[in-house]
């Protein structure tokens, strides 16, 4: 048995209007598809139904801008809690409880995304209680916490994929600082100079933090303007251009006064190609740039911003769950499945996925709960009694614990959310 999903596609600014839809081959709407979430949120929860008995409106994804309704299917989060044994399997259950672990989303930004970090466990369920006891709202853009959980995530690119993550080598920020004018840009310097530490770091990037909300554009065109220039002169001379330099001037340029740009020169960027990931753990300061993905995450939309926003930037509370030590970008663990299948784990207990390629037929050795997403082509999916249904591109499904393990047969490409 497995039941197909019917997920929601949030329509945040920075998303593209052409990428999913041209992915999955749906039809356009002229909004933004930013993220569709798979799983059982309760911001943004999958609606599921058995496969073998579709109703003809049934519909792969619900535009959360748009209202209407899906009849005849059951929130994930209630199907999961009427049998949390068959669904989920007893190890997840004792160790999460009735509850999916993770939510995986498609994610498409045609913008960079706001920096933000995500708080670590303890953070997130003391701020979460916080802010119950006070009795702001879940949807009130005042609140930090929506939930009590962490959120270490990790993201596939299905296209070439830019970010930030992390910081850099205090030598290095000295180095993209030593020609930025501006007061901010200057005191930066100086105290990374001072102390080449995590500590010098956690100052630059605090003083920088500090002038949102201040009479600060002139100072920041000042700073953007010094670097539009250097950048201008390395090339007419034909010399290699920082990458830090290109990707501060974008932001300027995109986010006028806002000290987010000042902020990235002081994290890694970093690039991939299809089928290569970069995992995110709590306190990580990052931000997507551009590109076509699949995320993976444990079941949370716990968000501190750091800049490159118009929502709410909390600088005390975001500073509490920083990590300050200098770190490049991470990369899960990677194991060959069969046929072109990879296995990507990043080593924490909610959430590992599968991506790849399926010629003929693939084998998927892991139980427990199971969200299969079919990105292209068309693909059976099978359970130790038969065929369980066959998903095209765009189409999903929930696959409980006690179906077993699944076989895939076809020609097309998956992601495939499991609980390692």
């Amino acid at each position: 048995m497995m039941y197909r999903l019917s997920n929601p596609l949030q329509s945040y600014e920075w998303g593209s209007k052409e990428a999913i839809f041209e992915a999955f081959g749906w039809e356009t709407t002229g909004l933004p598809g930013a993220e569709l979430w798979l799983g059982a949120h309760p911001l943004a929860v999958s609606v599921a139904r058995t496969a073998d008995v579709l109703p003809a409106h049934w519909q792969d994804y619900r535009h959360v801008a748009v209202e209407h309704t899906v009849a005849d299917g059951v929130s994930l989060i209630d199907l999961i809690k009427s049998d949390p044994h068959f669904m989920l399997g007893e190890a997840v259950e004792e160790e999460f409880g009735p509850r999916l672990p993770y939510l995986m989303k498609i994610l498409a930004a045609d913008q960079p995304l706001s920096l933000q970090v995500h708080p670590k466990p303890h953070i997130a369920r003391r701020g979460f209680m916080r802010e119950n006891a006070a009795g702001v709202a879940l949807n009130d853009p005042e609140r930090n916490y929506k939930d009590e959980s962490h959120k270490p995530e990790m993201l596939v690119a299905m296209t070439p994929f830019e970010g930030l993550s992390g910081f850099r080598r205090p030598q290095r920020i000295i180095q993209l600082l030593e020609h930025v004018k501006g007061d901010t840009a200057s005191k930066m310097r100086e105290m990374l100079q001072y102390r080449p530490s995590a500590a010098g770091i956690e100052q630059a990037f605090t003083l920088a933090l500090e002038l949102r909300g201040t009479n600060c554009s002139v100072e920041l065109d000042e700073s953007m303007d010094s670097i539009a220039e250097l950048v201008g002169l390395q090339e007419q001379a034909g010399e290699t251009v920082s990458r830090g330099h290109r990707t501060a001037l974008e932001l300027f340029e995109r986010y006028p006064g806002d000290p987010g740009a000042l902020v990235s020169l002081m994290l890694n960027r970093f690039s991939l190609q299809p089928g290569e990931a970069v995992y995110l753990g709590a306190g990580q300061v990052h931000a997507y740039l551009s590109g076509l993905g699949v995320e993976i995450m444990a079941s949370s939309d716990n968000v501190l911003r750091a800049g490159l926003t118009h929502k709410k930037v909390d600088v005390p509370e975001l500073l509490q769950c920083t990590d300050f030590a200098p770190t490049p970008a991470g990369r899960p663990r990677l194991r060959a499945g069969t046929s072109q299948l990879t296995e990507y784990r990043p080593g924490v207990p909610e959430f590992a996925l599968i991506y790849g390629g399926v010629e003929g037929s693939a084998i998927v050795p892991h139980n427990g709960p199971r969200i299969v997403l079919c990105l292209s082509g068309e693909l059976e999916v099978s359970g130790v009694l038969g065929p369980l249904g066959t998903l095209a591109a765009g189409q999903s499904a929930f696959v409980p614990h006690g179906v077993g393990n699944l076989g895939l047969r076809g020609d097309g490409s998956v992601a495939i959310a499991y609980v390692p």
